[in-house]
């Protein structure tokens, strides 16, 4: 077991220090969950503009989402070795960059390029934020109300970039790769002067698990581009079978490896864990759908419905406006009172109740019938469950190993969003037809069976906290 890097300074209340540092965390983490859906309402005036196909246009999401979950598996390695202020800094650094020569990209290349590279800064940055948290704040209600904060801002920004990508868009596409660059910078600044400094791994004691960091990522890479291609090569093609037969060898490679090195890049004994297993589930049950519905509403809108882009970032936005309202006000006491597995298995709850109200969906459906109770819903489901799965896996681990645990429920969470869509999205080919509903009445049907594993993962949960 290696030293654990720690910070400074250990908070015990939100002070006007701690808040700053949280402030600070909360921008990188909003960056994070923005870019998705930020980026996703560009799409059709990127590709005018850069002449991108439509099967190509689709890798300015796929790119970010194959290298932020193929690297955060070992982003969060790396950041316990080398230091967390130092790798969020230096994270931060290359996506203010990736971000901008993504906005003056002439090409379709070099776009895709800087989202790869960008996914893997954020790789980087998010467990590198949640290890901060973890560590700079004291076990109990300060932790809890800075981590209820920090995934408020998470939940916000998956839902208030299709708001702000509408707005941007109207102006300009680039602005959408730009202004994400420039609110990076500010981070980045602020970062330099409010982030608290940690002693890193000694260099003597930093021994990097070169074999088990290859086959892992080689395996994280290959499953979410696998999972994410599916679709269109079909999920029984031989291309797809010999994929994830791939993927399979090389996590049997991996284990193998951590079995005999001195320091493993994983502990195998933190994968036996099963309260760390339960919120991976979690966390790919509670992401996944809604990745899913967010695309399937935007075809439903836009395409069906005839509504702008900036309608439907508006329509959606009830998800982050609930999720940033309540969670930081309701999510502490409430855990303090009934613990996260009970919080959790309550949010997973109410998103099964959202997506079978998604069934009622028809051709002439109001929004406000059925769309934005289901919304309020999902807004509601996060407020319970995102912050108390990223408190469940920070009581999981010890401090040493709290990048690795921000690594791996970062890693469950971009999985569950790669499995979501191509899920949604095979059920929504494999239906379609010439009336509106046709691809989307069973498409609708997979979150809601999603969130019905989640829940299922979330009840066996509060039944081991009884039983503990």
């Amino acid at each position: 077991m290696s030293a654990p890097t720690t910070s400074a300074v250990v908070y015990t209340t939100l002070s006007a220090k701690a808040r700053a540092m949280l402030a600070v965390l909360c921008a990188v983490l909003f960056l994070d969950a923005l870019d998705v859906s930020m980026k996703g309402v560009a799409l059709p005036d990127t590709g005018a503009a850069l002449g991108m196909s439509t099967s190509t246009l689709q890798w300015v999401i796929t790119g970010y989402v194959v290298g932020y979950g193929g690297f955060v598996l070992l982003g969060g390695r790396v950041v316990d070795l080398l230091g967390r202020r130092r790798m969020l800094l230096s994270a931060l650094a290359v996506y203010v960059a990736a971000s901008a020569v993504g906005g003056a990209a002439d090409s379709g290349a070099l776009l895709l390029a800087a989202r790869f590279v960008s996914g893997v800064s954020a790789a980087i940055s998010a467990p590198a934020a949640f290890s901060i948290i973890t560590t700079g704040f004291a076990a109990g209600p300060a932790r809890n109300r800075a981590l209820s904060i920090f995934t408020a801002t998470g939940a916000s920004g998956l839902a208030l970039g299709l708001v702000a990508g509408g707005l941007l868009t109207e102006v300009h596409w680039r602005l959408t790769y730009l202004a994400p660059a420039a609110f990076g910078l500010l981070a980045l600044v602020a970062g330099v002067f409010l982030l608290p400094r940690s002693a890193p791994v000694p260099v003597a004691a930093r021994r990097f698990d070169v074999g088990g960091a290859l086959t892992i990522t080689a395996a994280m890479l290959l499953a979410v581009y696998t999972l994410v291609e599916a679709p269109n090569a079909g999920w029984l093609s031989a291309r797809t079978l010999l994929s994830f037969a791939a993927v399979a060898l090389l996590v049997v490679a991996f284990v193998a490896i951590e079995r005999r090195v001195a320091a493993p890049l994983v502990r195998l004994g933190l994968l036996r864990s099963g309260a760390l297993v339960r919120v991976a589930v979690g966390a790919m049950s509670l992401l996944g759908p809604w990745i899913g519905v967010l695309f399937l509403v935007t075809i439903y809108l836009q395409e069906h419905r005839g509504w702008s882009a900036l309608e439907t970032g508006l329509a959606v936005a009830p998800v982050g406006v609930v999720g940033a309202i309540l969670s930081p006000v309701l999510a502490p006491p409430l855990v303090g009172r009934f613990g996260p597995p009970r919080l959790i298995l309550a949010g997973q709850l109410t998103a099964v109740a959202a997506y079978l109200l998604l069934q009622f969906l028809g051709p002439q459906t109001s929004y406000a019938s059925v769309l934005l109770p289901a919304f309020v819903l999902i807004g509601v489901a996060f407020t319970l469950a995102y912050g108390p799965l990223t408190m469940a896996a920070a009581g999981a681990v010890d401090a040493e190993d709290q990048g690795l645990a921000g690594g791996v429920v970062n890693t469950a969470f971009q999985l569950g969003a790669a499995l979501g869509l191509s899920a949604v999205t095979a059920a929504y080919a494999a239906g379609a037809g010439d009336a509106a509903m046709d691809g989307l009445r069973p498409a609708l049907v997979v979150p809601l069976v999603i969130a019905v594993i989640g829940a299922l993962a979330a009840l066996r949960g509060v039944q081991r906290a009884r039983t503990a």
